[in-house]
């Protein structure tokens, strides 16, 4: 048997980290947020030679349009402004074409308003809240023990904050833009992580019912050692076949699935290393 509670301060100090890393990226930086959010109009253009970017966003000031995202690839632009209408457009496209004497051919010209309101987000999370509240239910009955149920949920709530956070941190430095799919995907590893932790606390529970005499910690590193293996197995192939998606899928699901992939690594991680430790100091208190 592996004692790994004796190595709770490192689990917690790692997480603490990770997690004041992310809050200070969406304290500072937050997010670039995709048109299901904000609304906007998506140009693409093609032109018959390449032109400086400086002199193009300046055009662009000229006609009062404001950029929000500004990718150039050798003679091709692809542009989100504020919404614009045909005319706007119109006149944008023959101002670059005077200015710049270049050919301008329209690839793509949409404008769409936000898909995803204040009110939409209020209600996933209303949602989320009453999930929550359930699985403290549930658990609390399941386990006769609130403390089994408070301890999965913090371990939930560590995973949803590493994986806003760490989407933050992308969102900077790689330009990832928080969508629908983010939302997904956030719900997806808060599940995800409340599965694995039910696992061992489960194997707690037997232990104490059949062998109650001995302390919490030695009942916790026991289910841990037993459960330690199916766990990584179980989620190595979940990362085998997300770290595929990210190197072969396109761009337009890559972000995604580089957050279901830190939210499956972190809920496997928060499991033994994070609700577990909770958990032994919360019964350990009760006592």
């Amino acid at each position: 048997m592996i004692n790994f509670l004796r190595y709770k301060i490192i689990y917690f100090l790692i997480s603490l980290t990770v997690i004041g890393a992310g809050l200070f990226s969406i304290v500072n930086w937050g997010y670039r947020f995709s048109i299901d959010f904000v609304g906007g109009t998506n140009l693409e253009y093609r032109l018959s030679k390449k032109i400086d970017e400086k002199k193009i966003k300046k055009i662009f000031q000229k006609n009062k349009i404001e950029l929000i995202i500004f990718n150039q690839t050798n003679n091709f632009i692809s542009i989100r402004t504020k919404p614009i209408n045909e005319q706007e457009e119109k006149k944008l496209r023959n101002s670059l074409s005077e200015e710049t004497k270049t050919k301008i051919t329209t690839l793509r010209f949409e404008t769409v308003g936000p898909v995803i309101g204040k009110e939409t987000m209020i209600k996933t999370l209303v949602a989320s809240v009453l999930a929550i509240i359930s699985i403290l239910v549930y658990m609390s009955f399941a386990f006769k023990g609130f403390n089994y149920a408070l301890a999965a949920v913090l371990a939930m709530i560590h995973d949803f904050l590493v994986v806003i956070g760490s989407y933050s941190l992308l969102s900077h430095f790689f330009q990832a833009e928080l969508d629908t799919m983010f939302v997904t995907a956030v719900l997806t590893t808060m599940s995800f992580s409340v599965h694995d932790t039910i696992v061992i606390f489960d194997k707690i529970r037997e232990y104490l019912n059949t062998e109650g005499k001995k302390e919490i910690d030695y009942f916790a590193n026991k289910a841990l050692t037993e459960t330690m293996v199916r766990s990584l197995n179980n989620s190595m192939t979940i990362v085998f076949m997300l770290l595929a998606l990210v190197l072969l899928g396109g761009s337009t699901i890559r972000f995604f699935v580089l957050a279901l992939l830190i939210g499956t690594i972190t809920g496997t991680y928060s499991s033994p290393f994070v609700a577990t430790p909770i958990l032994v100091m919360l019964e350990k208190r009760k006592k």
